[in-house]
C-alpha cells in the first residue's frame, strides 16, 4: 500500500512533464555584416530558469527554427568558426508564439561574445489571428468572482458572457460570445490539448489562478490547430518547476460582515466563504527534471 501511495504521488508531481507544455518556438536568419546567409551556424536557445537548451543548425538559406519550446525567459547563443559568439538575452516566450530573433555575425574569434540586449520588438510573423496574452501576474492581481480565470476572457474586447454551463453539462465552465461569434464557438486548450467539455461546448475547469501560469485569447482568422470552433481560441498554460524552489500558501475571504449591501437589497447577503490552498515548484534534478504542484 505505501508503495502504490509513494508511485501515484510521484506520477501527480511529474504529471505535467507528460503533456505538452511546448507552445512557442524561435525563428530567424543567421546573415554575415552585408547580409549574406551563413549556414551551418549553431544556434543554442537556453531557458534561464531552468537551464534547459535547445540546438539547432542553420540551413542553406540561413534560416534556423526552434520549435516546442517551453514558455519563459530564453537567451539565444549563435556561433561559426571565423565569427564572434552573439548572445541575446532578454527573450520571453509567451503561450503560442513564434517571434522572429535575425543574428548578425561579425568577423572575429568563435572566443569573442558580442552581448545584445532583446529591446527591438520581436515580430511576430506565423499567426493571422489577433491574438492577447493574459500573464500570471494579471490572474492573480484582477479581481475574480470566484477566482474563475475564465472571466477574464472578456479583456480582449467584443467578449461577454451569455450564460454559464446548464446543469446537464456539470456546470464546468462559462458561456462566452466573442466579436458576435456562437456561445459555443470557443476553442479551448491546456497545455497544447483540448480542454473543451462536448457536452455543452464550453471550457474543462481551467488550473486556479495560483497554478495557471498563462493564457492567450486569440480572435479573428483562427490556426488550424484551432480550427473546431471559428469564434475565439483560449490557449492556457500551467507553471512548471523551475531551478529554485517557489511556492505560497493563500486564503481567500469572503464574508458578510465585510460586504457592502447591495442598494436594492433588503440585507446582507449572507455570504460566509474561505478558499485555502497552495503552490510549490523546484527542481528534482537541476537543469533536467522539475516538478510544480498545486
Amino acid at each position: 500500500m505505501k508503495l502504490s501511495i509513494s508511485i501515484t504521488f510521484l506520477a501527480a508531481l511529474c504529471s505535467a512533464l507528460a503533456f505538452g507544455q511546448a507552445t512557442a518556438q524561435i525563428h530567424g536568419v543567421v546573415q554575415d555584416m552585408s547580409g549574406a546567409a551563413i549556414p551551418g551556424a549553431m544556434v543554442k536557445a537556453t531557458q534561464t530558469e531552468t537551464g534547459i537548451s535547445r540546438t539547432v543548425t542553420s540551413e542553406a538559406d540561413g534560416g534556423y527554427v526552434l520549435s516546442n519550446l517551453p514558455l519563459g525567459p530564453y537567451q539565444l547563443e549563435v556561433n561559426k568558426d571565423g565569427f564572434a559568439t552573439v548572445v541575446q538575452m532578454g527573450i520571453v516566450l509567451r503561450v503560442n508564439s513564434d517571434p522572429a530573433i535575425p543574428v548578425a555575425l561579425k568577423v572575429g574569434a568563435v572566443s569573442d561574445r558580442v552581448s545584445v540586449e532583446a529591446n527591438a520588438t520581436q515580430v511576430e510573423t506565423s499567426s493571422v489571428g489577433v491574438g492577447s496574452v493574459i500573464e500570471n501576474q494579471r490572474v492573480l492581481d484582477l479581481p475574480l468572482n470566484g477566482r474563475q480565470p475564465t472571466d477574464l476572457i472578456a479583456l480582449s474586447g467584443a467578449a461577454v458572457q451569455t450564460a454559464v454551463s446548464p446543469a446537464y453539462g456539470m456546470r464546468t465552465g462559462v458561456k462566452m460570445s466573442v466579436a458576435g461569434g456562437l456561445v459555443d464557438g470557443i476553442q479551448y486548450n491546456l497545455d497544447g490539448a483540448q480542454h473543451i467539455n462536448f457536452l455543452d461546448g464550453t471550457s474543462m475547469p481551467l488550473p486556479f489562478p495560483d497554478a495557471l501560469q498563462e493564457f492567450k485569447i486569440s480572435t479573428s482568422t483562427q490556426e488550424a490547430a484551432s480550427g473546431g470552433y471559428s469564434g475565439a481560441a483560449v490557449n492556457a498554460v500551467m507553471k512548471s518547476g523551475t531551478n529554485g524552489f517557489h511556492g505560497d500558501l493563500f486564503e481567500f475571504l469572503r464574508n458578510t460582515d465585510v460586504n457592502a449591501r447591495d442598494f436594492f437589497a433588503k440585507g446582507q447577503d449572507g455570504l460566509k466563504r474561505n478558499q485555502f490552498g497552495g503552490v510549490l515548484g523546484g527542481p528534482i534534478r537541476k537543469d533536467k527534471l522539475f516538478f510544480f504542484m498545486g
